[in-house]
């Protein structure tokens, strides 16, 4: 999660939902799962729980990340989607504007990540200790100033796309924790969504694909 909390952009809406599973679409500002303390109870998996009791989010989005996640509804939906992910058999995409102009049209950041424990809850490239790390990225569009890139994250390290893409020069605009003050401040939220997400059904087997537009 990112530094300060910023109220939700928006609400959650649900794009699909049957008796085992649910995907919805997280606003900007809002927790997956519960933090500690009162003051981060509220979140995806506890507003969507009201209306579906035990209901339990299978991945995570930063706070200020929006776009989708599935939650499952049952025990063992859970356990196969958490196998899924696991093994990534799920295809995950993202969108994100960037400082700079990205030259390449095309390519692979892959830096190995670890905890930055001095500086929790922020992460950072390490050759020594840290987790191999892999990000895809495709550049939809560029300027002088900025860019607009598709992001599709091979391994699923925390904070991978905003600190793999700080590491190249081309942190995500509204970045608090890992952006410099020009790119931090060129825009009113993290500007990272989660676009679309792919999986096979827990329970039959069918192939499942959303997509959600970014807001930006």
């Amino acid at each position: 999660m990112s530094g300060s909390y910023r109220a939700p952009c928006g609400p959650v809406r649900q794009l699909y939902g049957d008796c085992h599973i649910l995907v919805v679409s997280k606003p900007a500002g809002l927790l997956s799962v519960p933090g500690r303390g009162p003051e981060k109870a509220d979140c995806l998996q506890a507003r969507i729980g009201e209306q579906f009791p035990g209901a339990r989010a299978v991945h995570r989005l930063d706070m200020e990340t929006s776009g989708l996640i599935v939650l499952a509804r049952t025990a063992r939906a859970h356990r196969r989607l958490s196998m899924a992910f696991a093994g990534r058999g799920v295809h995950k995409v993202y969108v994100a504007r960037v400082a700079g102009h990205v030259p390449d049209p095309a390519g692979e950041i892959d830096l190995p990540l670890a905890a930055d424990w001095p500086h929790r809850p922020r992460q950072k490239v390490d050759p020594a200790t840290g987790k191999p790390s892999r990000t895809r990225f495709e550049r939809l569009c560029a300027g002088r100033n900025e860019s607009r890139l598709e992001l599709s994250p091979v391994t699923g390290r925390t904070h991978q796309l905003r600190v793999h893409l700080a590491a190249i020069g081309h942190p995500i605009l509204g970045d608090s924790l890992y952006g410099e003050a020009e790119s931090r401040n060129a825009a009113p939220r993290l500007q990272l969504h989660a676009c679309a997400l792919g999986f096979a059904h827990p329970e039959h087997g069918a192939a499942l694909h959303f997509t959600e537009p970014a807001a930006f």
